[in-house]
């Protein structure tokens, strides 16, 4: 964590970087800012896509942690009922604009059992990187042979840039996010899980101000994070990446699918 000497115009640059990203909104889950600044690479099974598929032929769908509902809202065909759940006011704001349009309902919840829904309410349940997956909810409000379609943040997610701040992390914290013990609640709640996959991603962060914008955004990374308390390792940062290049990371993501078993009886055919 140690960076050479900064020149005049280096800590111009900085304080000018620093001050771009700690002004800029961080409402909502849009990473455009990010375009040219920092590079993500995305997992092969396509999320998005993948997710406006299944929203295409659902009846009632409910999108967990919607964020500013852009995600949801990228879908063409929304079903004759979706809703939307969200616990940060701004972002619920956001999705309200976005989503209220589309015919979609955001509920605000605090993103804590229970979900404010009856059971057997949804055969579409989809969440992008929630922050902590209620299983036994999502079983409860799926009706008989409904599904649950999810994205999340696995193992280890960009831990090189939280410990570049934070020191190295205890076993206990590498281990958490596991998909396999996603696995294991997901079918302790009486879930089937159909399908399960994980992958490791390059990210490259490539200027300090690129560096501020994310952990302001993604909050539970350095929870604590402020430009001020960690001036000195962001400084020492931005020489790093002045001197060798982009800051690189590694995000962890891992695809879920399960379904609710039962569903309607099927009327055998008569000939």
């Amino acid at each position: 964590m140690t960076g050479s000497a900064g020149t005049p115009a280096s800590d111009a640059r900085f304080d000018a970087l620093v001050a771009e990203a700690a002004a800029v909104s961080v409402d909502g889950w849009d990473f455009s800012w990010f375009d040219g600044r920092a590079t993500e690479e995305r997992p092969s099974w396509g999320y998005a896509r993948a997710m406006a598929d299944r929203m295409g032929a659902a009846r009632a769908a409910l999108d967990i942690q919607t964020g500013g509902g852009e995600v949801l809202a990228s879908a063409p065909v929304l079903p004759p009922l979706t809703v939307a759940t969200e616990s940060w006011p701004p972002n619920i704001a956001r999705a309200t604009a976005l989503l209220h349009p589309r015919g979609a309902v955001v509920v605000a919840d605090a993103d804590e059992p229970p979900l404010p829904f009856g059971d057997d309410a949804f055969d579409l349940v989809v969440s992008r990187h929630p922050v902590t997956t209620w299983w036994e909810e999502i079983a409860r409000v799926l009706e008989p042979g409904g599904t649950c379609f999810s994205q999340q943040v696995g193992r280890e997610s960009v831990f090189e840039l939280i410990e570049y701040f934070l020191g190295p992390r205890t076993a206990e914290e590498r281990g958490a996010r596991d998909p396999q013990d996603a696995r294991r609640d997901a079918e302790a709640a009486g879930l089937d899980v159909t399908d399960l996959r994980a992958e490791r991603l390059r990210v490259e962060f490539h200027d300090i101000g690129a560096v501020v914008h994310f952990l302001r955004k993604v909050i539970w990374m350095v929870p604590d994070f402020t430009v001020d308390a960690y001036l000195p390792q962001l400084r020492s940062l931005h020489r790093l990446i002045e001197s060798e290049g982009p800051f690189v990371a590694h995000s962890a993501r891992f695809l879920i699918e399960a379904h609710k078993p039962g569903g309607p009886a099927t009327v055998p055919s008569r000939k």
